[in-house]
């Protein structure tokens, strides 16, 4: 009798921190949280048991605070909250080389959402090559496809399956030496290696690994000698049969300044392209982003938001979070009516991000991967200033996400682009024009 009372007050403890952060913290709570076991409570201290060792991670480092503020709610009582796995001999981040471990950002490494599993991504037209692809290298690494390249415009789920294929490493090889990182964060533990004079400690960072997946590759500089020292890695990780992922913006005869050896080594694997969702595959992306976080949708409502945003991925989920939000501000159910509502000014005419960039990179002539680079060239430094502009004025992005859009930069970089387009495009003459003739190419709610 006892047990089972102990049993219910456990499942009701649960249940509680679950409706808590449903009402109070719906940005963070996932469909994949009826999972969790509670682990009781002791020393003022409630834990909770996560199985898969990526949610144990992504929980760690995100949801520490949400779950505390639910959990002393729910209980009354003054409770830290604390994830444990239920399978502590899982190794889901082996330990970085001793002689590399007391340096600076090395155990630094891109933090896996558990929303980009194989099983949460939507397969179509445009990406099923990609994804095929992807789930051969993530079952036998070094022998299916050996670069793995994966290119494609914003938001079309490069970054989805390089996590997705982390996350299958993780779980099906725990003890494998995984290196899972971005372009910048290589290039800056590079330049950090030069300047203490630590370039041995690098080489054996990145060159001691079973898997090695680069996010963003086409931020890699020529002027640095980085491109020297990734050809050296990726030499000897290829001649060892060690398996290495990239994703880039561009297909590699198209990243600017990136040297003829490594386009040649980029496509000497399999080159894969993520294309823009079709509309079927946009109203299946909406139905699963909305079962993952936990909302049933009538089918009227995912067609709608498919209908209304054809760019990418990215701007979809956008598009369904404002829905959530309007629904969940006033009070009312997800109908067709409340989404329209909550997306009247969508589609109407305004151009979305791609769509500006698109219109950017064909008035300058300049690549998509220009735009993203690190380059301050005149030529490439006014056509970014220029979509940072469009971007601010004509979509909801804020500061931020649109500095994220265009290479990671922060808001003030944003925020000056911004100021010097307004300014000159009244006092410069060419530059009235080419910002005129560029609006007018994105239809004419933005030339009225």
């Amino acid at each position: 009798m006892g047990t089972a009372s102990m049993r219910m007050h456990d499942d009701d403890v649960k249940a509680g921190l679950i409706a808590y952060l449903r009402k109070h913290h719906m940005e963070v709570c996932r469909q994949w949280f009826d999972d969790i076991s509670f682990g009781g409570i002791d020393g003022g201290v409630l834990r909770l048991v996560v199985g898969e060792p990526v949610q144990l991670n992504y929980l760690q480092r995100t949801c520490g605070t949400q779950f505390t503020d639910a959990a002393q709610a729910v209980t009354g009582r003054l409770l830290a909250v604390r994830f444990v796995g239920s399978s502590p001999e899982i190794i889901h981040d082996p330990a970085p080389d001793s002689v590399t471990a007391d340096m600076p950002g090395f155990g630094e490494q891109m933090l896996l959402s558990p929303d980009y599993s194989f099983d949460a991504f939507v397969v179509g037209p445009g990406n099923r090559l990609a994804h095929a692809a992807a789930l051969a290298v993530a079952e036998k690494p070094g022998r299916a496809y050996n670069p793995f390249f994966i290119h494609g415009g914003v938001g079309l789920g490069k970054t989805h399956l390089l996590q997705a294929i982390c996350q299958t490493f993780i779980r099906n090889r725990p003890s494998t030496k995984l290196c899972y990182i971005s372009c910048s964060t290589f290039m800056d533990l590079f330049h950090e290696s030069v300047k203490c004079g630590r370039m041995q400690d690098f080489r054996l960072r990145f060159r001691n690994v079973d898997v090695l997946v680069i996010d963003d590759i086409h931020f890699l500089s020529k002027r640095d000698h980085s491109q020297e020292e990734f050809f050296h890695t990726f030499n000897s990780l290829y001649q060892a049969g060690k398996q290495i992922v990239l994703s880039s913006d561009a297909a590699p005869e198209d990243i600017p300044e990136l040297e003829e050896r490594l386009v040649s080594r980029f496509k000497s694997g399999l080159v894969a392209c993520l294309e823009r969702p079709c509309f079927e595959t946009r109203v299946a992306i909406v139905k699963s982003k909305a079962r993952l976080v936990g909302i049933e949708l009538s089918d009227e409502v995912p067609a709608y938001i498919a209908a209304r945003v054809d760019s990418n991925i990215r701007e979809l989920e956008g598009a369904l979070t404002r829905v959530r939000g309007h629904a969940a501000a006033n009070a009312i159910p997800i109908t067709l009516e409340s989404a329209k509502a909550a997306l009247y000014d969508l589609g109407s005419g305004a151009p979305g991000l791609q769509a500006i960039i698109v219109a950017v990179t064909r008035y300058y002539d300049i690549k998509l991967a220009d735009l993203m680079s690190r380059r301050r060239t005149k030529s490439i430094a006014l056509p970014r200033q220029v979509c940072m502009w469009l971007a601010r004025r004509y979509t909801r992005f804020s500061l931020e996400e649109i500095g994220g859009h265009f290479g990671g930069r922060d808001h003030t970089t944003v925020l000056h682009a911004i100021r010097t387009i307004e300014d000159r495009r009244t006092s410069c003459q060419e530059l009235g024009r080419a910002v005129d003739e560029i609006e007018r190419s994105l239809g004419p709610r933005t030339h009225a």
